[in-house]
């Protein structure tokens, strides 16, 4: 049996949230970078995904849309950035990609707009963008004070 996490979900709820919202064609990816703790077996199935491209640090999810890459990288109300997540957010993000910490769905809806992604709802009703990103950031200002 797989252990839950609060981080996991979180992610789930996020993931579910997207595909409603986020236009049909939009790809949404997780990136299982990570095996988990463990013995032998699982840090030699680390040492193989790490010869076939997993890269340190690398976000949980990648939104793909309308032209647009954002990164998430998702942790539960109390998680911290790994070093190697600090670094891939700042390659990332000095290459002019998008990215954010979500913590909750109504962190990623407001990450999405705070990156200029259309929701279908934004989509249907150019008046509601404004509202769904400044309703976002807000609260993601009230809860980081």
């Amino acid at each position: 049996m797989t252990r839950r996490t609060p981080e996991t979900d979180i992610q789930r709820a996020i993931v579910h949230t997207l595909r409603i919202v986020l236009p049909r064609d939009a790809i949404i990816h997780h990136s299982a970078n990570e095996v988990g703790s463990g013995g032998k077996a699982a840090r030699q199935r680390q040492a193989i995904l790490t010869g076939m491209g997993v890269f340190p640090g690398f976000a949980d999810l990648i939104i793909v849309t309308g032209g647009r890459v954002l990164f998430l990288e998702v942790k539960s109300p109390s998680g911290r950035l790994s070093p190697a997540q600090r670094a891939f957010r700042d390659m990332v993000k000095a290459q002019g990609f998008g990215w954010a910490l979500v913590r909750s769905v109504e962190d990623a809806l407001g990450a999405l707009a705070d990156h200029g992604i259309t929701t279908r709802a934004q989509a249907l009703n150019p008046r509601h963008r404004v509202s769904i990103g400044s309703a976002a950031t807000a609260q993601r200002q009230r809860s980081r004070s």
